[in-house]
């Protein structure tokens, strides 16, 4: 698991291949990722956007950017905790991810981005 806390805001992320989903002949490699998002300041926060940059082992780079998480906005009260689990397609077998994600301080209205930890993404028959 991968931890990174920028701004008081921790986000976890854990990474799971999906080998009922992938086709190695194929070229196409389906991962699974979970993603905690613990808010440790004093006032509440709101996820607004996110923004990933993705690459495979052949240095192929995607940028997805888009409003909230899994078409959610979520709210997070001090102390609160919001899960989610999503997904990404790779045409190579190892690959990597990270991102940002964009909250507002609903108390002054304020935009700040937190950091999302870079995470591997790694079929695990190519470890072998």
């Amino acid at each position: 698991m991968e931890t990174l806390t920028t701004q008081g805001v921790e986000v976890n992320v854990e990474t799971f291949y999906q080998p009922e989903y992938s086709h190695p002949q194929g070229q196409e490699f389906v991962f699974a990722y979970h993603i905690g998002i613990n808010n440790r300041n004093s006032f509440t926060i709101q996820l607004l956007r996110r923004k990933w940059i993705i690459t495979d082992s052949e240095r192929g780079v995607r940028v997805v950017e888009g409003e909230g998480v899994v078409g959610r906005q979520p709210v997070l009260y001090a102390g609160d905790t919001y899960q989610y689990v999503s997904g990404c397609n790779l045409a190579t077998p190892i690959g990597k991810m990270e991102g940002v994600y964009v909250f507002q301080n609903k108390a002054t209205m304020k935009e700040f981005e937190v950091k999302v930890p870079v995470f591997k993404m790694e079929a695990p028959q190519i470890l072998n």
